[in-house]
């Protein structure tokens, strides 16, 4: 099972390569770009057709994919036929949608999984079933608290709720998921509510007074009960909501990570080739995403519906990151490419006000230092990552 999880995450993670690839290859089509080759893997060819201009096929390392779009660099030799539909002679803006079109798709496809996961798989969240009815109420700031024969009953106590009722309604207000009841119940300190309940297909009301309690510095109403946990399926409405605000919030986290990136490289490195504990808010890599993928999938105590939904939750939040990462202003991400089309761009406009011819494009190739410092940086950090996940794996005590 472990297996399957580590090889379920690559694959996934391949089709996310391939999807961020069908992104610039669908819009440079659209631009009247020449592609000339759209490919899983690199190195040596295992198979490939042609359909009209471009060649599809699969190489024999499964390290991702490309396509190669005609006239990335301004000293490619071009035919006649290309050199009207080379990628430098477009515009800034169009070469920016191409540019930006794979991370966009990464955006898009993390907010499908989170709404697949939402709205088709489910996810645990506690129910409006009881599971337990309280003695008495305890206080929010003693956690191995005993109930004594002098003790007040709890309002749940008291109004007659029991293990296995389903809390439907709450003063004739339907309940949908137990996070409404909860506001209710707890801004209803001392104030009676009528409360619906459905016990094995009868449907009994009762009249319950939640208990006015101090919890973070508030005043709230409690009733004391426990409800169950169990998977839950939202609307479509409802996942499509939240599917947009949880990918918000991966965004604001992904930025927030990559900010932070520099500072963590040096505790990393004392995790790495020291003893200390592995930090899982830390850099993770590739191979200890993977790891943790099948550490979730081989856990007994995660029921089937569980293990796919962190699943899902690792690929989304993974795609949203490398979405964000690879919008970095600097070359050879995508990012680095497209603040020199926007230069260029700059460029354009500013010889246009002036009345001058359109300047040549940026010889990108000229901004080849830049370039290789950048790649060796990411691979070293790549290599440390690597050593890291094998020597010293993050663990998450599934």
């Amino acid at each position: 099972m472990n297996a399957l999880g580590i090889i379920g995450f690559v694959l996934a993670l391949l089709i996310s390569v391939m999807i961020h690839e069908a992104g610039h290859f669908v819009m440079a089509r659209r631009y009247g770009m020449k592609v000339t080759e759209f490919f899983v893997g690199f190195g040596q060819r295992l198979w490939s057709f042609r359909r009209g201009e471009t060649e599809y096929g699969i190489k024999a390392i499964p390290a991702g994919g490309y396509c190669r779009i005609v006239g990335m660099s301004v000293h490619e030799k071009l035919t006649d036929e290309e050199k009207p539909r080379a990628f430098y002679i477009a515009s800034a803006p169009k070469r920016l949608v191409v540019l930006g079109a794979g991370s966009f798709l990464h955006f898009v496809l993390g907010f499908l999984i989170l709404f697949v996961l939402l709205a088709g798989v489910g996810t645990t969240a506690v129910t409006s079933t009881v599971g337990e009815v309280s003695k008495c109420l305890t206080p929010a700031d003693q956690t191995n608290f005993k109930c004594a024969a002098s003790d007040a009953p709890s309002p749940a106590l008291s109004a007659g709720i029991q293990a296995g009722d389903k809390i439907i309604a709450i003063n004739g207000q339907e309940i949908k998921q137990w996070s409404d009841a909860v506001i209710k119940i707890r801004a209803s300190a001392n104030r009676r509510i009528l409360i619906t309940i459905n016990r094995a297909g009868d449907l009994i009301q009762l009249r319950v007074t939640p208990e006015a309690h101090i919890l973070n510095g508030k005043r709230v109403g409690q009733i004391g009960v426990v409800n169950k946990l169990g998977n839950q399926r939202q609307s479509p409405l409802t996942a499509l909501t939240h599917s947009a605000d949880i990918t918000r919030q991966l965004l604001k986290s992904s930025i927030t990570s990559l900010i932070s990136l520099p500072a963590k490289v040096v505790p990393l490195v004392r995790q790495t080739f020291g003893k200390e504990k592995r930090d899982p808010a830390g850099l993770v890599g590739v191979v200890g995403v993977a790891r943790v993928s099948g550490q979730t999938a081989s856990d007994p105590r995660l029921a089937t519906p569980e293990k796919i939904a962190t699943f899902l939750l690792i690929i989304a939040s993974l795609n949203i990151f490398v979405g964000v990462f690879n919008l970095l202003p600097l070359l050879p991400l995508d990012g680095g490419h497209m603040a020199v089309a926007i230069a260029d761009g700059i460029r354009a406009l500013w010889a246009k006000r002036r009345g001058r011819e359109r300047p040549a494009p940026i010889d990108v190739e000229k901004l080849t230092p830049i370039t290789i410092v950048v790649f060796v940086l990411l691979a070293a950090l790549s290599l440390l990552l690597l050593a890291a996940d094998i020597f010293n794996p993050v663990q998450l005590n599934l």
